[in-house]
């Protein structure tokens, strides 16, 4: 537990109170003793004792709360800034080739910028290349305007130093690799029941359709790809990547790479019935184009795990970047799903993607705010698996300082 934890709750309540008019946010404090080294596990007792002191703190006047933080002021770790990002193991000779992967559900909000800089920044700092991937393998979740806003807000935010790349047009890429796996007997082609697979993988038991030969697992991908007269229908049929039966998470137990979807793409129209699933894509991509360092939300750890069992199984492994993950920047009172936002611009909630309330990048670059500051927003927030909860008034607060003093450099 944190040496003098009382004292340092007050003083960060107290700063937190006067930079914000009187008001003191628990949340902030929170995020402040997390520098102090407070633990995942004791947030629950100390959110108790930071919501009474900021509950005192805030009625107190704005006078009595400077008067006092003179008083515990020294409670507090003054950091110094950092300029720039801090440094990155394994750099090559071909510096940091990088990526950031959005799906085209909507625009570029700031939840995707705060993954995309760290890996823009780095590339650049290491005069290597990045990519914006546009995923776009799930036909059914494409919203089609999204495609041409998120290649102008990239290129906005990285001052046009950017390449897009669409997946979809990638497709037989990501069969020649369904092969590849097959000719290895690293994946096989299961027409199992999904609740009946689910109830084998749960004891760590094969399915039928594992251990078929090679000849069987090339008919069936065929009948997958609709070749010849007889064809799988939707859901009968899935690529499953051949892990460990026996890995203590089951979800990482012969986890699916393709399946079937009839529904029409936006760009491929009926073109293709086999579509791929982010790990298969996401490999095979990051493969092809070379990535030497990915920097991704913590959520992706599990899907981290599993393009390293595919590097693998392809005699890849050595080739496998370095990966670092990052914690998730939280809204109290603003919305980040595209899917919600989207639905609230039909229904006249939002007058559009720029609509001052939401905190897509089309919005905050209507209101002014440069690239460099979300670049200095990235570079004081580093690589670190915290998350961070804000509320809109901390967020522009903090938005507005930055903006500031790239405007005096």
């Amino acid at each position: 537990m944190i040496k003098n934890l009382d004292q340092k709750i007050l003083a960060y309540s107290l700063k937190n109170a006067v930079e914000h008019e009187g008001k003191a946010s628990a949340n902030s404090v929170l995020n402040s003793l997390f520098h102090e080294g407070l633990e995942k596990k004791d947030i629950k007792k100390v959110m108790l004792i930071i919501q009474k002191t900021v509950k005192e703190v805030n009625g107190l006047s704005l006078d009595g709360q400077k008067n006092k933080l003179v008083e515990s002021e020294k409670e507090i770790s003054h950091r110094t800034e950092r300029e720039g990002l801090p440094e990155l193991p394994k750099v090559g000779k071909k510096g940091v080739i990088s990526r950031m992967c959005p799906s085209p559900s909507g625009p570029l909000h700031i939840g995707h910028a705060l993954t995309l800089l760290p890996n823009f920044l780095y590339s650049k700092k290491y005069s290597g290349k990045f990519y914006l991937r546009i995923e776009d393998t799930n036909p059914e979740n494409i919203h089609k305007p999204a495609y041409q806003m998120l290649k102008e807000e990239s290129g906005w935010l990285c001052k046009e130093d950017v390449e897009v790349i669409i997946q979809s047009e990638r497709m037989p890429l990501y069969y020649d690799y369904v092969e590849k796996l097959l000719d290895k007997k690293a994946a096989y082609i299961c027409t199992c029941d999904s609740e009946k697979f689910k109830e084998l993988s749960l004891k760590s038991k094969a399915c039928p359709c594992r251990e078929l030969g090679k000849e069987e697992q090339t008919k069936r991908w065929n009948k997958m790809l609709g070749k010849g007269k007889e064809k799988f229908k939707e859901g009968e049929a899935v690529v499953r990547f051949k892990s460990d039966l026996k890995d203590k998470n089951p979800a990482m137990r012969d986890f699916p790479l393709a399946r079937i979807n009839e529904t029409e793409h936006p760009l491929q129209g009926k073109k293709y019935r086999v579509w791929p699933l982010m790990n298969l894509a996401v490999t095979v991509d990051d493969i092809e184009l070379g990535m030497t360092h990915i920097i991704r939300g913590k959520d992706h750890k599990d899907n981290a795990k599993r393009q390293k069992m595919i590097y693998k199984a392809l005699g890849k492994e050595k080739q496998y970047p370095w990966v670092g993950f990052i914690g998730r920047m939280h809204f109290k009172d603003l919305e980040l799903s595209t899917t919600k936002m989207r639905k609230g611009i039909e229904e006249k909630k939002y007058s559009g993607w720029d609509d001052p309330n939401l905190l897509t990048i089309a919005s905050l670059r209507k209101k002014g705010y440069l690239p460099e500051t979300f670049w200095k927003l990235t570079e004081q927030r580093g690589i670190s698996e915290a998350d961070k909860i804000l509320d809109k008034k901390e967020f522009y607060h903090l938005l507005d300082i930055l903006q500031q003093k790239n405007s005096k450099n």
